[in-house]
């Protein structure tokens, strides 16, 4: 058994292999997603915070999901991009620990905060009369407060479960640090982190899918019965929040069945799975509510014109003051000579 008390202790990523020229083209690829992914959710958040219009509940919870993309992204791509130019992968034990926590906070915040949305659209579809009044500037501090710290202490307390538990090897063979890692290489199973990571499990994920599920189940009824009109404007609302959950949910469903069947499926799955959780829904998620929703895309396309008329001013006095100090040093330079 080997002592990890030691916060000096190195841990080693065997999955990557060793260094080959198309790792270049894999770290450039990587690159440009998620710098993309950076720009969307950064450009998302500016319009939200900028745009008085958009200071509604439903963009608030809309702007904590793109502060989650980015720390979903940020957590392990740096991390991974670096491996990939790297004849040796790897990271030391504290920082295998954050990178853990921060990889489950993004997961477990990123359900909470969809079905806070989920919440906001179940009332303002069946109970528009009474939005304004049950979706109080107090209670949408409260479910946003709640959506991340309940998360952040319950990932704290499995964290540190799992850093209490003996470690028999320090080599790892996913491309990051997770709590299936120090499972896997734990000297000894602790019922107390398995326990704990089913409480968890049921709480932050199937409680909020449920909560989810039943939200849309009475707007899906609600709406059959109501205009056409006001089924349009249900879809057209609630669309890119389906969108975006499935893709999430579709993507973590996958990565449970991978670490239950680890050994059923090739490696290549389990990147593409990586990808899928964590590079795509940053990218997409801050594209498809611009695309689909009118109110962003409205701001979007007023703020845009308004920097093109920033600019035209801005070249016509440049413009205007190059022709009027021309003749002034014309004569300046006679007067010189």
């Amino acid at each position: 058994m080997v002592n990890h008390s030691s916060l000096d202790n190195t841990m080693t990523f065997t999955s990557y292999g060793p260094f080959r020229p198309i790792n270049y083209f894999f770290f450039t690829l990587t690159l440009l997603v998620y710098l993309l992914s950076i720009f969307s959710n950064v450009l998302l958040m500016l319009l939200i915070y900028f745009e008085s219009s958009l200071h509604k509940p439903m963009y608030i919870f809309l702007f904590n999901l793109a502060v989650n993309g980015l720390i979903g992204g940020s957590t392990i791509w740096p991390k991974i991009m670096e491996s990939l130019l790297s004849d040796t992968q790897k990271i030391s034990f504290v920082a295998c620990l954050l990178q853990f926590f921060w990889c489950y906070f993004y997961i477990s915040s990123a359900y909470t905060t969809f079905s806070v949305m989920a919440y906001d659209r179940y009332v303002s579809i069946c109970k528009p009369l009474q939005y304004h009044s049950i979706m109080t500037p107090g209670k949408v501090k409260t479910l946003l407060a709640a959506a991340n710290i309940v998360p952040l202490f319950s990932i704290s307390g499995l964290v540190y479960l799992s850093s209490r538990v003996p470690l028999c090897k320090y080599t790892i063979k996913n491309l990051f640090c997770d709590a299936i890692t120090f499972l896997n290489i734990a000297c000894v199973k602790s019922a107390l982190v398995n326990l704990y990571g089913v409480g968890m499990l049921a709480g932050l994920v199937v409680s909020p899918c449920i909560i989810i599920l039943l939200s849309y189940a009475v707007i899906l009824n609600v709406s059959l019965k109501a205009s056409k009109d006001a089924q349009k404007k249900a879809l057209s609302t609630c669309s890119p929040h389906l969108i975006t959950f499935v893709n999430f949910a579709m993507g973590i469903i996958f990565f449970a069945f991978y670490y239950r069947y680890n050994s059923s499926f090739p490696e290549e799955i389990y990147i593409i799975i990586t990808v899928d959780v964590f590079l795509i829904p940053p990218l997409l998620n801050p594209i498809i509510y611009g695309i689909r929703t009118k109110e962003i895309r409205t701001c979007f396309v007023k703020t845009v014109r308004k920097k093109e008329r920033y600019f035209r001013v801005l070249n016509f006095f440049t413009v205007k003051v190059r022709v009027q100090s021309a003749p002034i040093n014309v004569r300046f330079n006679d007067y010189i000579n």
